[in-house]
């Protein structure tokens, strides 16, 4: 049995490797001194990268091809889709620390274990990718979750970070409820919450067919909290605007991609047959998700509420790559195509978040307003003349998320409404289309408030946010450009699934 455990540890051993730099983090940190806090963030970014070697390594000892390895027993799967996903988390909680680094100074956060519940937060991201069982699912979403609520509330006192850690809290609370209920349905449909299970009952015919679509239903609606799709994103407008600004952009890219590893995996790998009677339901999700993110985006005046809502129409443009996943012919092209669109979002959003953060500003007396802030999207007049650089990130970032060529966001477009087209969903595809369109209006506003009206801009001259907001953002065009090996080693991870 010992040596099954060294075996299973040894499978997820970046993971492992994580949560024990984490919980050794957490008591290393209370012997450093209070004015050299900020080792605190080097030592957590140095976890992170570590991981990130350990997880690379490994791929490429296998080629990038590496077969699906089981393990504790058939609850973690590690794969290529998890290591895709793995990497991907693990260089978002690096660019969250760059990002949190000198705001969190800026600001009055200068508590350590920031650093720590960020890493702990990854940890559960992970796992989600790992999750081959139902209950692991669970797990890692409570993992993930808890430390964002305590990170989203960490701006004490400041009433409306506390407001958000409550919201985030009582409505992730109740997201949750719903995980574990459909979990719980899902094993008397079937006897079993391993998704290898779920298929082998399927197709032995042993399933309750009924008990099994309402739990899957429900599975839906827990993780669709999580991803932000309508109408199950009340919550992200408040949080994301009441949360620390670097938090924020931490959880836009994390959360997503995790809740979206499990909705993939889950779905397309272990709910197939409930293709017929989920595919209109998830349809209608990805249709008014694109919709109502677009259009209510038009009517923010606030930079961080226009990203929130811009962050649920992006779950919607991910969502639409699920919409054909009981179709075996295009199956593996269309997750392939959400998983580079994961990449795409993630670069687009941290350049424009770097931005937001380098221009925002600590609020008199601890309290936020929109005209001391730097968050009013007036505070970006005059950021093209004054700070032509920064004004340029933020420039590629709306063109990105646009989806105008030559950026990352147009070819993460391209790949997904062809694959929607090809599974013959051409309804959802020109939806996806139109919504974009809307979309050009108010982040091309951002552009046309920073080059053509005059103001004068504050920005922090800070090494970290600058090496982000350049770096990311010129990702973000390169990448587009050479965006053939991303897309490759997405494939290859995606037809283990298969």
């Amino acid at each position: 049995m010992m040596n099954n455990l060294l075996v299973s540890m040894n499978a997820i051993l970046p993971l492992v490797f994580l949560v024990g730099w984490a919980c050794v983090l957490l008591l290393v940190d209370l012997f450093i001194p209070a004015r050299r806090k900020g080792w605190t963030a080097l030592l957590a970014a140095l976890g992170l990268l570590i991981a990130l070697v350990i997880l690379i390594a490994r791929l490429a000892l296998q080629n990038f091809a590496g077969q699906p390895v089981s393990a504790f027993g058939g609850m973690v799967m590690v794969d290529g889709f998890s290591t895709f996903l793995g990497a991907l988390l693990l260089f978002s909680g690096l660019v969250g620390i760059a990002l949190a680094y000198d705001y969190n100074q800026r600001m009055g956060l200068e508590r350590s274990e920031y650093f720590t519940l960020l890493l702990f937060a990854v940890s559960g991201m992970m796992l989600m990718g790992y999750a081959a069982d139902l209950i692991v699912v669970f797990l890692a979403l409570e993992l993930l979750s808890i430390p964002l609520y305590v990170l989203a509330g960490i701006a004490v006192p400041r009433l409306e970070s506390e407001e958000a850690s409550l919201k985030y809290f009582l409505l992730g609370a109740f997201a949750s409820g719903f995980v574990l209920y459909g979990t719980a349905l899902v094993y008397g449909a079937t006897s079993t919450t391993a998704l290898s299970g779920i298929v082998a009952a399927v197709k032995a015919g042993s399933h309750d067919p009924t008990l099994l679509l309402v739990g899957g239903a429900l599975v839906l609606v827990g993780l669709g909290f999580k991803v932000a799709v309508v109408p199950f994103h009340m919550w992200t407008p408040d949080v994301y605007q009441g949360a620390p600004s670097a938090v924020t952009a931490f959880m836009a890219v994390g959360a997503k991609a995790a809740g979206f590893a499990a909705l993939l995996r889950v779905f397309v790998l272990a709910f197939p047959v409930l293709a017929v009677d989920l595919t209109p339901v998830l349809w209608t999700l990805a249709a008014l998700t694109m919709i109502l993110g677009n259009v209510v985006a038009i009517a923010q005046s606030n930079i961080k509420r226009l990203l929130a809502y811009s962050s649920i129409a992006h779950a919607g443009y991910i969502l639409m790559a699920i919409v054909p996943y009981g179709q075996k012919a295009v199956s593996s092209d269309s997750v392939a195509s959400a998983l580079f669109y994961l990449v795409a979002y993630a670069m687009t959003n941290f350049a424009a978040w770097a931005v937001v953060i380098a221009v925002e500003r600590s609020a008199a007396g601890g309290e936020a307003n929109e005209a001391n802030d730097g968050l009013s999207l007036d505070s970006y007049a005059g950021l093209g003349r004054k700070h032509p650089a920064l004004a340029a990130a933020m420039t590629v970032a709306m063109l990105s998320f646009t989806g105008v060529p030559p950026t990352l966001g147009f070819v993460g477009k391209f790949y997904l409404f062809r694959t929607v087209v090809e599974g013959g969903f051409i309804g959802l595809a020109l939806i996806g289309v139109l919504t974009s369109l809307i979309s050009a209006y108010y982040y091309l506003r951002v552009v046309v408030i920073m080059y053509m009206r005059e103001g004068e801009p504050e920005v922090r001259r800070e090494p970290w946010l600058y090496l982000t907001a350049y770096g990311t953002a010129i990702a973000t065009v390169v990448l587009s450009i050479f965006s053939s090996p991303i897309l490759r080693w997405a494939t290859q991870a995606i037809l283990q699934l298969f």
